[in-house]
């Protein structure tokens, strides 16, 4: 077998892939059947050297198949043991820490003060805090941003130093995340770089230097040495900061100045790879080292140590990640291959280098970064490299030294008959030149036909790349890029040339000043060339597109086309002639599948027959996403956008519209909503919803009043721009929506008026009917509004039986009349964890428990789904549902829909 890593490392990761199933979660719980697993494994390695010595080497290679399925459940396992009991996280879930107060923090920086866009950032391994008047020994990390530059004296804050003992005063909290279905979990994902709690520090004078590091280990040193290269590149282009943005991302890994426009126009030209370090780049470099060590004249160990210790030293300044470390342990890989004289085949490579990263950290597997790298490689090794061996890669080797008659003998029949031709038209042309030219026009020509097929292999590379993840780009990115093969022919040849060129400006500028400075110059031409190709290609109009998730049968159907074909390319199971007929439909299968992926012509799932109010997460903010019994949709509002740090409001932070909203819908598969109502200009209802219409078909966009407000003007432009028509309600209006009677009870004012800023009270309150069940929906409408409404309507046209409580539950809404008036049997707040205002009131909570109303929030219960019928009324929470009233305890789990009992 050409690759048998690749049969070990698909056994361990099915392995680690049960131990993740439930009935194999509880191993990591019980030392008893951990131990089980470790005697299993061992049972199965001595089966297969015991049979191995019969030479019976079938079943030998069936039973270490084995024994790394069975050790892949048992590091499953391990990984997932519990955390210690003081670890913060333990604290805060049994109740025994509580962050609604500042605290006084005790830790140690684990890495160089990092320069922010809006300040400045610090990562603090925790040792105590001071919490009820005792120290409290804890573990974790902690996140700290400041809005402050460090001072450029000492006197106000002392410079700090990874390893150095600091005390903190902050109120932290744990990273906030969207609780909706298909949302990324930023809390998830930051806890795998160890940060469990995040803080703002109001003023440098609440950290304090305690200890300078008692000595410079390997770590701080390391880390010492990243801060010095991170300024070195602020330094080299201190006039053109873009580029500089750029250079961090694209040679050490740090995208944290890299713009939003910039990383969205990569995204959508397909060559965000660029800005993610990975094979390219550690490519780039390990050949730009290989070529030092040669100028050099190292001996053949002495190049494969030098290699190696700069490719370790890289991966330590740009920290561990799975596409850097696998890059790397296959460019090793390789030196040490070339050192035995040893060809490796490329995907017994990638699998030895999955399977150390996966010893080391099985539950990379959940990883999309580890999926993309892996998927990547193995479509390159499985597919591209079989296509082009059988196309243009004998052509383009046969080239080499083509003027040699003596190396013709070592290429195939082909590639010989090519040789010969190319020698014979080369000199008949050479013939037919001036005398002097002749040769210049024959290299040219060669030249001209190499790179011809230079551009083949790498488009084929580019189209091979983009079939190949196609099912996981849309599942993890939910964008389909027409323009990559493109862009990539333009922007990987740039990218070639600018990483191994920007690492010889940072060393010459850590060793001599000016020579940086001099290499600086044309390398930020290079960067703004590779910003500005990629800027163009990402305006041009309709080649780019979102789409839902594919279903996971698609995905698996389509993954196992890509495994068939590689089989079938790579190995010769049959005749030739029976080989290429299965290669043809095999890949007419593949591109039927992914054509499935790329145009996701699957209805979106609805319950036929019902209702559905979909309460999203999307932190302070609103937004209902309602789907009538016949499939229309409507979205109301979008969440709002965090505007940034005092003073520097180009700063921007979460999208809830792009990061919670848009991957609902997706999830659902909805490509198309039918009305997008905006309740009032509000950043926290509007600000999502600039990429709700960018993302979606949108037919109708419902606003009330209109306001002088720049965000409502560009969010309409949008909407025109997109095609989707404007239309303005006010109170008073009805209209039917497929099966469900809808009313506007506000705003009262002529929508043609134009206030000067955005109220609260201009709030669009919209009721719905469908069959006996009421819901109400009054934005952040408040006590004047709903007196205003008490006023003008009946007892039965307030009436509702679920309630989305006004005003994320502030204090100025849901007053104890208009409550009573409507008499919910479900009341919904939708309010961010941990915000600033204090919602939900705590007189509103109590109102509601006073009343009865069985009380949802987004803020604990994550997404609200309420189904009903026009009769019954299920609710459905993202995390487990707290019982009603008078029950105990919660509900056993997440999803489970449990119908309320009407109360009239």
């Amino acid at each position: 077998m050409k690759a048998p890593a690749v049969g070990i490392v698909a056994a361990f990761v099915c392995g680690i892939a049960l131990g993740l199933y439930p009935p194999f979660a509880s191993i990591s719980s019980s030392p008893a059947k951990l131990g089980l697993c470790f005697a299993v494994s061992a049972a199965f390695a001595i089966v297969a050297l015991v049979v191995l010595r019969s030479k019976k080497l079938h079943a030998s290679a069936g039973a270490s198949l084995l024994c790394w399925l069975a050790l892949g459940v048992t590091s499953s396992a391990i990984a997932q043991q519990p955390l210690p009991q003081n670890h913060v996280t333990q604290l805060l879930d049994h109740n025994q820490l509580s962050l609604k107060t500042p605290l006084r923090w005790h830790g140690d920086l684990r890495d160089e003060p990092s320069r922010l866009p809006w300040g400045t950032g610090y990562d603090i391994e925790l040792r105590a805090v001071d919490y009820q008047g005792a120290t409290v020994p804890i573990a974790g990390g902690l996140r700290l941003s400041s809005a402050h530059q460090l001072p450029p004296d000492t006197t106000l804050l002392a410079r700090l130093h990874a390893g150095d003992a600091v005390d903190v005063i902050a109120e932290a909290k744990r990273p906030p995340f969207f609780r909706d279905e298909g949302a990324f979990d930023r809390r998830a994902y930051l806890a795998t770089q160890n940060i469990d709690l995040i803080a703002t520090l109001r003023s440098p004078k609440l950290l304090q230097k305690t200890s300078a590091a008692s000595s410079q280990t390997i770590s701080t040193r390391v880390a010492q040495f990243r801060a010095g290269v991170r300024d070195e590149i602020d330094t080299l282009f201190a006039t053109n900061p873009q580029s500089a943005a750029t250079l961090r991302a694209m040679l050490l890994g740090d995208r944290t100045f890299v713009d939003r426009d910039e990383s969205i126009a990569f995204q959508k030209t397909g060559v965000f790879h660029i800005l993610v370090v990975a094979g390219l780049h550690v490519a780039a470099l390990a050949v730009l080292i290989f070529w030092i060590s040669r100028r050099l004249r190292f001996t053949p160990t002495l190049t494969i140590i030098f290699v190696v210790a700069v490719l370790a030293a890289y991966v330590a300044v740009v920290e561990v990640r799975a596409p850097v470390v696998r890059a790397t342990l296959m460019a090793c890989a390789a030196v040490l291959g070339g050192f035995f004289y040893r060809r490796l085949d490329l995907l017994n490579s990638a699998a030895l280098a999955a399977l150390a990263i996966l010893i080391v950290r099985p539950l990379s597997i959940r990883d999309s970064s580890f999926q993309l790298s892996f998927v990547a490689i193995g479509c390159i090794g499985g597919l591209a490299i079989p296509w082009l061996d059988a196309t243009v890669q004998p052509y383009a080797r046969a080239l080499r030294g083509w003027r040699d008659v003596t190396r013709d003998a070592g290429h195939e029949p082909r590639a010989v008959q090519f040789r010969l031709d190319v020698r014979a038209t080369l000199r008949w042309i050479a013939s037919h030149s001036p005398t002097r030219a002749g040769t210049t026009i024959q290299d040219s020509l060669a030249g001209s036909l190499a790179i011809t097929f230079h551009t083949w292999e790498l488009l084929a590379l580019t189209l091979v790349l983009q079939l190949g993840m196609l099912p996981l780009m849309a599942a993890n990115f939910h964008r389909i890029t027409l323009s990559s093969p493109a862009v990539n022919l333009a922007a990987v040849p740039i990218t070639g040339i600018i990483v191994p060129w920007g690492f010889l400006t940072l060393a010459a500028g850590l060793i001599w000043p000016l020579l940086g400075k001099l290499l600086a110059a044309p390398l930020a031409l290079l960067t703004t060339l590779l910003i500005r190709t990629v800027d163009w290609f990402g305006s041009l109009p309709h080649w780019s597109y979102r789409i839902p998730t594919p279903p996971l049968w698609l995905t698996i159907v389509f993954f196992t086309l890509v495994m068939g074909t590689a089989i079938v390319a790579r190995l010769n199971l049959a005749p030739a002639r029976r080989q290429g007929l299965m290669l043809r439909a095999l890949s007419a299968g593949l591109i039927a599948t992914a054509l499935l992926v790329a145009t996701f012509p699957f209805p979106p799932t609805h319950a036929a027959g019902h209702l559905e109010s979909n309460i999203l997460d999307v932190g302070q903010g609103d937004s209902i996403f309602l789907v009538s019994p016949h499939g229309k949709t409507m979205l109301i509002d979008g969440g709002g956008a965090f505007r940034g740090f005092p003073g520097r409001e180009e700063h921007n932070g979460t999208d809830p519209g792009e990061e919670a909203v848009s991957p609902y819908l997706w999830s659902r598969g909805f490509k198309q909503i039918d009305v997008v109502a905006l309740t009032h200009a509000h950043q926290d209802h509007l600000g999502g919803l600039t990429a709700v219409l960018e993302n979606f078909k949108v037919n109708e966009l419902w606003i009330g009043r209109e306001v002088d407000s720049r965000a409502l003007s560009q969010l309409e432009a949008v909407a025109k721009q997109r095609g989707t028509q404007i239309k303005h309600e006010i109170r008073g209006e009805t209209f039917a929506w497929d099966g469900v009677e809808g009313q506007f009870l506000w705003p009262e004012i002529a929508a043609t008026e134009i206030a000067p800023s955005a109220k609260n009270n201009d709030s669009l309150v919209l009721r719905l009917k469908f069959g006996d069940r009421i819901l109400l929906f009054p934005g952040d409408a408040e006590k004047a509004v709903e007196r205003s409404m008490l006023s003008e309507n009946d007892e039965a046209t307030i009436h509702a039986d679920i309630l989305k409580i006004g005003h994320h539950g502030s204090k100025n809404s849901t007053t104890p009349d208009f409550l009573s008036a409507v008499n919910p049997q479900i009341a919904i707040i939708s309010s961010g964890e941990g915000n600033p205002y204090g919602h939900p009131s705590p007189e509103v909570l109590d109102r509601l428990q006073t009343a009865g109303v069985r009380t949802l929030r987004t803020d604990t219960d994550g997404a609200i789904h309420i189904l009903t019928d026009g009769k019954r009324i299920d609710v459905t929470c993202f995390v487990a549902c707290p019982a009603p009233n008078g029950s105990d305890g919660i509900l056993p789990a997440s999803f489970r829909p449990v119908q309320v009992t009407p109360k009239r």
